[in-house]
């Protein structure tokens, strides 16, 4: 088997694909990189046939779980990154993942902290990512790292892992990583259901990822019909009462407004 796989998932014409592309052949260690798409144009195609890349086509069930389960599937590896196409990785992110990925008895998930992409511009601090490091203060401690406890008690008041830094340790991890019932919190819901399992949640405090915001992203088109909040609360309701999940829901939800760009950005 592979080392590791960067899998991404392409849909439509990002104007974003190529950027990221070019960012994962930039890794200071090499590793396959393969195209998944449901939406299959030629758009597509001549990217990955310019750089030379494996292209899959899902022509199963659509949908974003479902898009990035087949991206999951279609790699052979010991190691998975599902790569979103608007995303960057910095030179490093691969090396960096994969010296804690070995040096881990039993590693779940490899993570890292970001920065955002806005308008072209990196933002590398604004409320919600203080927020988020502040979270995941305690997976600094590296016995703490494989404590079920202690993850389970950071993802109970939300999510503060940046789904595309993700790596996956395939051997260790269920063969479907994605439910397919939520359209916002489905990277949350998996981050919950791979803290039950034996093994450790490897984070690096290194900013190793540009996420970029837009306004044509999925997030911010789920926020506009509310649909974030209510899967929020049902997030909230896997670690707490219904009482308690309320009283998390509502400002947690406040977070929502930092994936809408301000007019003029």
């Amino acid at each position: 088997m592979k080392k590791h796989t960067f899998a991404i998932c392409a849909y439509k014409e990002s104007p974003y694909l190529e950027e990221c592309v070019k960012s994962l052949k930039r890794q200071t260690i090499s590793s396959d990189i393969i195209v998944a798409t449901s939406t299959p144009c030629e758009y597509i195609q001549n990217i990955a046939e310019k750089y030379k890349l494996p292209y899959y086509i899902n022509h199963g069930e659509k949908g974003i779980t479902q898009d990035w389960n087949f991206a999951y599937s279609c790699a052979d590896s010991k190691y998975v990154t599902i790569t979103h196409q608007d995303d960057i990785y910095e030179d490093n992110y691969l090396e960096q993942a994969l010296l804690a990925l070995d040096r881990s008895k039993r590693p779940l998930i490899f993570f890292s902290d970001y920065y955002e992409l806005r308008s072209g511009k990196k933002v590398r601090n604004n409320i919600l990512l203080n927020i988020k490091r502040i979270m995941l203060l305690p997976l600094r401690i590296k016995c703490f790292q494989h404590s079920r406890w202690v993850r389970r008690r950071i993802l109970s008041i939300g999510s503060p892992i940046c789904c595309p830094s993700v790596t996956y340790a395939v051997g260790n991890l269920p063969v479907v990583i994605f439910a397919h019932h939520f359209r916002s919190c489905e990277d949350w819901e998996a981050w919950e259901k791979i803290s039950r399992l034996n093994g450790e949640f490897l984070y690096c405090p290194k900013l190793l990822i540009g996420h970029r915001i837009h306004e044509d992203s999925e997030t911010t088109a789920i926020i506009g019909d509310n649909k974030r909040s209510e899967e929020e609360y049902e997030m909230f309701r896997k670690f707490w009462p219904k009482i308690i999940a309320g009283l998390l829901n509502k400002p947690y939800s406040k977070s929502q407004i930092s994936n809408r760009l301000k007019k003029g950005n």
